[in-house]
């Protein structure tokens, strides 16, 4: 089943490639499609819920797994139903510009900032602001993915609150362009640090039996909290949206039932997702 479900993505990301995704959306009638992030798909959250949502409801859903700025674009273009976005800031510039409707809270996570165990610049245990001064003025390597993700955005916050512009011309600041596994990784072959969510450091740390090349180093300051939420496109502009489909999906998620499956969601032990609905 899950090869299939993933088919189905790699099928649509390829049709949102070559510009025939409203096609894909008409083909697909009474099938919810949602641009979600890469760390939701990474850490295998979804294909754990997808097939309890199928149960439950009926209702068959596909996504394709982006930074989110990308998948807020894919809302503006009416390219997808639902959104599952983890950007609070440009999410609720997303709804006051008319391009979505019912933002609503799910889970949320922890940003950490991660790094060689020899930690060179001396960053373990510190603030956010402190780490980042650290790393700038020895001039450690810092990769950023530099994709307008979610976890990209949090990072541009972090260094304005720090009271640094952001280092994108310093030689030692490398912007990968990539999702956050292939953004650790790259850093893990440069020995550099990088700001990950929590979820996608746990599945990189499961790939490696618990002992990964890089480690967590700093965690813990309230500025690194990640909420997660999901977003209806606005369906008096798209009107190709699955209201319907949506509000289930929706009521579905913020479920008791789905709230506790989501909190009981486990990878080497840990949980990976705190679910936070009634919040």
């Amino acid at each position: 089943m899950m090869r299939g479900i993933k088919k189905y993505v790699l099928f649509f990301a390829v049709l949102l490639i070559m510009g025939l995704s409203s096609s894909a959306l008409q083909a697909t009638e009474g099938m919810l499609m949602m641009a979600t992030t890469t760390s939701t798909d990474n850490t295998g959250l979804l294909d754990y819920l997808q097939p309890l949502f199928k149960t439950d409801t009926g209702i068959e859903i596909r996504w394709v797994a982006v930074g989110t700025g990308k998948a807020l674009e894919l809302g503006k273009n009416c390219d997808v139903d639902v959104l599952m976005v983890h950007a609070p800031a440009a999410e609720k510039k997303y709804i006051a510009d008319g391009y979505g409707v019912q933002r609503t809270q799910i889970m949320y996570n922890d940003f950490v900032f991660i790094g060689p165990e020899s930690d060179p610049a001396g960053v373990e245990g510190k603030s956010v602001s402190d780490a980042l001064s650290m790393i700038t003025s020895r001039s450690a390597r810092f990769s950023s993915r530099g994709d307008d993700s979610g976890t990209h955005k949090m990072e541009i916050g972090l260094w304005k609150s720090a009271g640094f512009v952001v280092p994108d011309r310093e030689s030692w600041y490398i912007q990968t362009g990539q999702g956050m596994l292939s953004t650790i990784n790259i850093a893990a072959e440069i020995g550099a640090y990088t700001l990950t969510d929590r979820g996608t450091y746990i599945k990189y740390e499961a790939n490696f039996g618990g002992n990964p090349p890089l480690v967590i180093l700093v965690e813990g300051d309230p500025q690194l909290r990640n909420q997660y939420s999901v977003i209806m496109v606005n369906p008096e502009r798209c009107q190709r949206v699955q209201k319907e489909l949506v509000k289930e999906f929706i009521r579905w998620i913020t479920s008791p039932r789905t709230q506790g499956l989501i909190g009981d969601f486990r990878m080497l032990g840990k949980q990976l997702f705190i679910p936070n609905a009634k919040e």
